[in-house]
């Protein structure tokens, strides 16, 4: 389990010692916050990790699958405008993220010896080299 900076590369180093094969990164603030120090520490134990947010993949890890932040903030913008303009916040319905993103690392992915499938690549809405 990972509760500061430091258990990233202890933790890491225990999952490959138990030949697990891939990692999820979840979603916190300190795994966001940490993500240059997680995607470090998990290449160095040539673990591919897919985590929730396209900055993780941007600081080295291999994959990332999650709701699209921009699109979040742009929806968020719309919520502020209607209580400043008088609707009650408990009258605002609550939305789902309605756009996702599939983002892939190159760079990682050839540093672990990893082939990415040209149908996964056509599928990506981005792709780090």
């Amino acid at each position: 389990m990972v509760r500061t900076p430091e258990d990233f590369e202890p933790t890491f180093a225990r999952m490959v010692q138990r030949l697990m094969q891939a990692a999820i990164v979840t979603s916190s603030s300190l795994t966001y916050e940490n993500r240059h120090q997680a995607a470090k520490a998990a290449l160095q134990h040539r673990l591919p990790v897919i985590a929730a947010f396209r900055e993780s993949v941007e600081a080295g890890m291999l994959m990332s699958y999650g709701p699209n932040i921009a699109a979040i903030y742009r929806r968020a913008a719309s919520y502020v405008d209607k209580v400043f303009k008088g609707t009650a916040p408990g009258e605002i319905p609550v939305e789902l993220p309605t756009k996702y993103d599939l983002v892939l690392n190159l760079k990682t992915a050839r540093a672990l010896g990893l082939a990415i499938s040209p149908t996964l690549l056509a599928r990506a809405d981005e792709v780090i080299e």
